[in-house]
């Protein structure tokens, strides 16, 4: 293999010639050939029996060229980028140029690579320091959380639904008359005021009671997820067959001995505010980190492609996604409940996304001009706390994560942290 030419066709972007030898390629068709004989059939053999010259004769001498060229990628491509030191933020988009038994394969590699920034004063930055105070209205809030959570539904048969009710409800939609896919079920539970059907859908259920059936008329929103139904009006049928109300606990020491390990209520609720104020130290340390990263992301400058952003953006996707799922949801569910379609909904992470990109970009910038250092301990500490995290162990953590990114992640966080040390906090 060899790098017959390359050339910066942009900002970020090289375009590399990679040619294999012709060993080389034959010995990737006799490596295909292996691997697939077993499912070929040649007639007068059996499978697997059949010679590569019999195999090649039938079907073309080409037959195995394609999986043996993509078989070469990580033989030929792979190690002439890294040799070439390209630091790679996607797959390189590849082309074969020419195919040769006796000269081998020429590819064209397309690399997009980390864009180079310029940055500004970073030591310094001035920011308003947080503050956050815990007030007795704040306790008491937190005090009915945790009595809405130990209350209990009970059902209600003397009275109309009411919003914050949990209804149980049999639906079925219909459009210009007939019946649409996915809209219908039974012995579904809602809860009123939750917001999680189609605008208008939960507030003509209120005012009606258990055994009711009636009808209700909404709009799709313009965005709906799917097409057939995005800005057209519906009706549903629905059936309503329990009311539920949230029956609430008194508030009193009693209270306090079944939810805490305190015997008074006025235990219980100190308690509480030293974890509010515990908990607005913290939080008010995450505003003021921001706000100084906010500033540090507003220096970068530099053209930076739109690759990094979209895979910050499928990251930030991929972790709601699985917050999802612990709730026993998934995202086209998701989309289809908030009237959102999949490109809407990414977009309302882009500015997020670019955001943490250029703080990304000028934290590895600083590490590199600052001369930080990452030892091996520190990727170890790090391999063991992501593992007390998931409950795993170093091993497997390293097992899971390349150790290269593992020591990046250091380095940017100790970059950070001269960043923040270096602030002005007014």
């Amino acid at each position: 293999m060899s790098l017959k030419s390359k050339n910066q066709t942009g900002a970020n972007t090289w375009e590399l010639e990679i040619e294999s030898t012709g060993e080389q390629f034959e010995n990737a068709i006799q490596a295909v050939y292996l691997k697939q004989r077993g499912r070929i059939q040649v007639p007068g053999f059996r499978k697997g029996k059949a010679t590569r010259k019999m195999i090649e004769k039938l079907y073309g001498e080409t037959c195995f060229y394609d999986d043996a060229i993509n078989g070469m990628v990580q033989q030929v491509v792979t190690p002439v980028i890294m040799e070439e030191g390209l630091d790679l933020v996607d797959a390189p988009v590849l082309d074969v140029i020419s195919i040769s038994k006796e000269s081998g394969v020429v590819y064209k590699a397309v690399c997009t690579v980390k864009p180079e920034i310029t940055l500004g004063q970073y030591k310094g930055i001035e920011v308003e320091k947080a503050t956050r105070e815990v007030t007795d209205e704040d306790v008491d809030a937190e005090l009915k959380r945790q009595q809405e959570k130990n209350g209990r539904l009970i059902t209600v048969d003397d009275r109309a639904a009411e919003n914050g009710d949990t209804v149980n409800i049999d639906f079925k939609g219909f459009m210009d008359g007939k019946a649409f896919e996915g809209g219908a079920e039974d012995g579904f539970d809602l809860k009123l005021g939750s917001g999680s059907f189609i605008p208008g859908f939960e507030d003509q259920v209120v005012g009606h009671k258990t055994g009711e059936e009636f009808t209700i008329n909404v709009v799709f929103p313009e965005n709906y997820q799917m097409e057939e139904l995005a800005g057209k009006p519906a009706e549903f049928e629905i059936k309503l067959n329990e009311i539920k109300t949230l029956e609430l606990p008194a508030l009193d020491d009693d209270f306090a001995m079944d939810v805490s390990e305190f015997d008074t209520l006025d235990e219980y609720k100190a308690d509480l505010r030293k974890n509010l104020e515990e908990r607005a130290v913290r939080n008010a340390e995450v505003v003021t980190e921001n706000r100084i990263y906010d500033k540090l992301a507003e220096m970068v400058e530099g053209e930076i492609p739109e690759v990094m952003y979209e895979k910050e953006i499928d990251r930030l996707v991929q972790d709601f996604t699985m917050r999802l799922s612990q709730q026993g949801l998934d995202l086209p569910m998701y989309l289809s409940f908030t009237g959102s379609d999949e490109k809407s909904f990414r977009e309302t992470y882009r500015e997020q996304a670019v955001k943490a990109v250029k703080i990304r970009l000028a934290l590895e910038k600083i590490a590199k001009d600052e001369n930080v250092e990452v030892t091996d301990d520190e990727v170890n500490d790090e391999a063991k706390r992501i593992g007390e995290r998931f409950g795993l162990t170093p091993e497997r953590v390293f097992g899971i994560v390349n150790p290269a990114d593992l020591r990046q992640d250091v380095l940017v966080t100790k970059a950070g942290k001269l960043v923040k040390e270096a602030a002005v906090l007014k």
